[in-house]
């Protein structure tokens, strides 16, 4: 992908995981995700913890060591939405910087071209956005070039992922799935 497109499809992505945040009634902060052993305020609370770390590292050239701990725990104290708002608007400003996307940044597996981890993040906000519209009772189809955009980015990886532990194994889907339904899959979700 062109670095246009990279930024496009991630902020579509944030601005998507965002408007399935702001469809949170308060009574389904505690209930249940896709993700085991998440509930709906623990997954917002993953994404938005996500996004505070994308100006450390990007903007600023920070490393794990010097961010430590600070996004730890809960980022999103009493007002969900706002905070996830605060994060996301930061996010994407840090990458749509000017050369912000030919910069190297550490993460926990490396260091990593600055475009591929804004490729990462936008998969990463399209499966949760799934989840969370699986969890609170929302239109569940996302938009499929989101979903294509995310099964390229996962589909090099995705055997490994798995094995992590951190995602549930793959299932098999149907020979005529689309793709948001083959990414879910491939990411251990049953659609």
């Amino acid at each position: 992908m062109s670095n246009d497109e990279i930024l496009r499809t991630h902020g579509e992505a944030i601005a998507l995981f965002g408007t399935r945040v702001h469809a949170v009634r308060d009574d389904q902060w505690d209930d249940l995700t896709p993700c085991t052993q998440w509930s709906v305020r623990d997954l917002v609370n993953h994404l938005t913890a996500e996004q505070l770390w994308v100006p450390r590292l990007v903007r600023d050239g920070a490393t794990l060591a010097e961010v430590g701990s600070d996004y730890d725990g809960d980022v999103l104290g009493d007002d969900p939405a706002a905070a996830w708002d605060r994060a996301a608007v930061a996010a994407v400003a840090a990458f749509s910087e000017r050369g912000a996307l030919s910069r190297t940044v550490q993460l926990s597996y490396g260091s990593s071209p600055a475009d591929a981890y804004c490729t990462q993040m936008m998969a990463d906000a399209v499966v949760h956005a799934w989840d969370l519209s699986r969890a609170i009772g929302a239109d569940e189809r996302l938009p499929g070039h989101l979903a294509e955009a995310a099964l390229r980015e996962v589909e090099p990886y995705a055997a490994g992922l798995g094995a992590s532990g951190l995602f549930a194994p793959a299932v098999e889907a149907p020979a005529d799935a689309d793709a948001l339904t083959r990414l879910l899959c491939l990411l251990g979700r049953r659609p």
